[in-house]
């Protein structure tokens, strides 16, 4: 007598106890090359991790990997890396759960990365960095417009019962001009 397929008949590899839950904001994560791809630390491979630890975690787990992707994308509150722009989205979907412990801190960490102008200033002074192959000046916008294509997401976050993430969003959104 033959046992059942273990394989699913589309072809999906069965999900992971583990692994976020499909309506998770984080299903996407496998999508970025984060191992191809800098933070201020070098590779970006741990930043899924790190989402993932703000997305489940508890409060003290969720505020440690925050302040640890803080320093890896947005370090020092205005140093973006090549990684920031993939990380975005993430940010802005975790903002939006609501049990996601440290809401307002990534409203926060997503105002100072569209505020962040620290390599356009310096190639400012010093134009010769716009001809390196990897331009941080790049990196620097493309963050921004990250953050600045999701400002839809601006109304639902300020009206939040939460009095610390409507203040938050709304700094965010005077950043954005919105």
């Amino acid at each position: 007598m033959r046992s059942a397929s273990t394989e699913h008949p589309s072809g999906e590899r069965p999900q992971r106890p583990d692994a976020p839950a499909r309506n998770t904001p984080l299903t996407a994560l496998d999508r970025v090359p984060w191992g191809d791809i800098q933070d201020s630390t070098g590779s970006a491979a741990a930043i899924p991790q790190l989402l993932t630890g703000i997305a489940g975690g508890d409060a003290d787990t969720a505020r440690s990997a925050l302040d640890d992707l803080r320093k890896r994308i947005c370090q020092f509150g205005f140093v973006v890396e090549q990684a920031t722009a993939a990380t975005v989205p993430f940010l802005w979907e975790l903002a939006k759960q609501p049990q996601v412990t440290c809401r307002a801190q990534i409203i926060r960490l997503l105002q100072n990365i569209a505020d962040a102008r620290q390599w356009e200033s310096t190639a400012a002074v010093y134009p010769k960095l716009l001809n390196h192959r990897e331009n941080p000046v790049v990196w620097e916008r493309a963050a921004r417009q990250a953050v600045r294509s999701r400002r839809d997401e601006l109304g639902r976050l300020m009206a939040d019962e939460d009095g610390e993430i409507a203040r938050a969003t709304t700094e965010l959104a005077r950043s954005l001009g919105a």
